[in-house]
């Protein structure tokens, strides 16, 4: 990321601490938003969507449902990440909000680079080059592709309204497409 992007990212969280959440920790939210991320991830990939009612947006879940009933198996598969195979995680954009009711609300993008096993070809469609790595000699065909993902977390910080994140955006590219 750019030093600016860096800066402005960590104004956002100095005004979170400041004027929402006097507890809220960088590391602490990363963490979660790590687990959170495995635990939609595979679910996505098993077809469980009744189970991510309380984690993702109705909007978005609507949304998932019909991209998750066409998606060949092999994508399904890519979908799936275990939290020990996320190799690198960033924040992307850090926004607060605030409605004419007096509503407030905090987003933060989250970017995911993750190891997964599934048998997608060399190049997917949209002319984007998909990284293999290869664990041992090329004999054992143990071949892992580095995917990205992006995940937007959500949570309302007006006074009297239970501390919940939820998932407001999720974009796999050229898998979830």
């Amino acid at each position: 990321t750019s030093p600016f992007a860096w800066l402005r990212t960590r104004f956002y969280y100095l005004l979170i601490r400041l004027y929402f959440d006097q507890e809220f920790s960088v590391e602490e939210f990363t963490r979660g938003a790590k687990q959170a991320f495995s635990v939609v991830s595979k679910l996505l990939s098993q077809r469980k969507l009744d189970l991510l009612d309380e984690l993702v947006s109705a909007e978005v879940l609507q949304v998932l449902k019909e991209k998750i009933s066409s998606l060949p198996d092999n994508h399904r598969d890519a979908l799936a990440a275990d939290i020990d195979a996320i190799m690198y995680t960033t924040e992307g954009d850090v926004r607060i909000y605030y409605d004419d009711d007096g509503t407030k609300f905090v987003s933060i993008l989250m970017r995911f680079w993750y190891l997964n096993g599934a048998n997608l070809p060399d190049e997917v469609p949209g002319e984007t080059k998909v990284f293999q790595i290869v664990f041992g000699d090329e004999s054992t065909n143990e071949k892992r592709h580095l995917l990205t993902a992006n995940y937007e977390f959500q949570r309302e910080f007006t006074e009297g309204v239970k501390p919940h994140w939820t998932i407001t955006r999720i974009e796999h590219p050229r898998l979830l497409e």
